[in-house]
């Protein structure tokens, strides 16, 4: 399965419609629509032992999405509120870099409302609501990767645009395509990989060069959305997320705009 996420830094035009809530708040979705769901997770849940990091498996348990239907974004709030003080807010797939960030700022994670059709199960540029809900939110349970993801939101707000690139490469990373070191060998976290078959067997494999965690260097790395990374970094554990301060942020992007950007690993579009 290849999906490919878009951050909300790379605006584009989509030709998904974002499914609008009625009068009480509930979004309606076809049976069709959650068939797709249940396809979707279905077939990845399995491929996340010896995949996903124990900290992604547990809070996705934790979780409990419903197999057989796309549960609602209030659900998935009330879940996430037993645990940490984050909601979920329902949004097109593709927003300004202000409501983006200013949404993290306020611990809020904005979920595309839209399923992803069965022509596309496996290639879909936009981020859907399968990707959002069952690739970010359980992680936003955990007390260090929300500090983190929320400082994230911090740093972006009155960010330039230049900025706002640089903030662009560090949440594709780690956010979305992050590993982390365990016991049992590298381990995904991010939500690009555990809610991709394709990518995960892919970054797991011997094929892409693998970076430990470095500010400045990911700061500074381009990627492209419409391939499998030919890099990846990885974390020694959510403390090293955690420990990053918006002052230090801040302070290394101005670093990383001085030194510019690193050679590409791949033809750039």
């Amino acid at each position: 399965m290849l999906f490919r996420s878009i951050t909300p830094i790379d605006m584009k035009r989509t030709n998904y419609l974002a499914k609008t809530p009625d009068d009480f708040g509930k979004i309606h979705y076809t049976e069709s629509e959650h068939r797709v769901w249940q396809t979707l997770i279905e077939r990845q849940t399995p491929a996340l032992k010896n995949t996903a990091c124990d900290s992604y498996i547990n809070a996705l348990e934790q979780m409990s999405f419903p197999s057989s239907r796309i549960p609602q974004c209030d659900e998935v709030s009330k879940k996430i509120q037993q645990i940490s003080d984050w909601t979920v807010t329902a949004v097109p797939a593709l927003i300004s870099f202000d409501r983006f960030f200013n949404l993290l700022a306020n611990k809020t994670f904005p979920v595309a409302s839209f399923i992803r059709s069965r022509e596309e199960l496996d290639y879909l540029q936009e981020p859907d609501i399968f990707h959002e809900v069952f690739g970010h939110t359980p992680l936003l349970t955990d007390p260090q990767f929300a500090h983190f993801t929320h400082t994230y939101g911090l740093a972006g707000v009155g960010a330039t645009n230049e900025e706002r690139v640089m903030l662009a490469r560090l949440y594709w990373f780690t956010v979305e395509f992050g590993l982390i070191q365990t016991a049992n060998g590298n381990r995904a976290y991010g939500a690009g990989l555990v809610s991709s078959i394709g990518e995960l067997q892919h970054a797991l494999s011997n094929k892409p060069i693998i970076k430990e965690f470095d500010l400045l260097e990911v700061l500074r790395t381009p990627y492209r959305i419409d391939i499998y990374q030919p890099i990846y970094y990885v974390i020694e554990s959510f403390d090293q997320l955690f420990d990053l301060t918006l002052s230090e942020v801040k302070l290394a992007i101005k670093s990383a705009q001085e030194m510019g950007m690193e050679e590409p690993l791949f033809v750039m579009n």
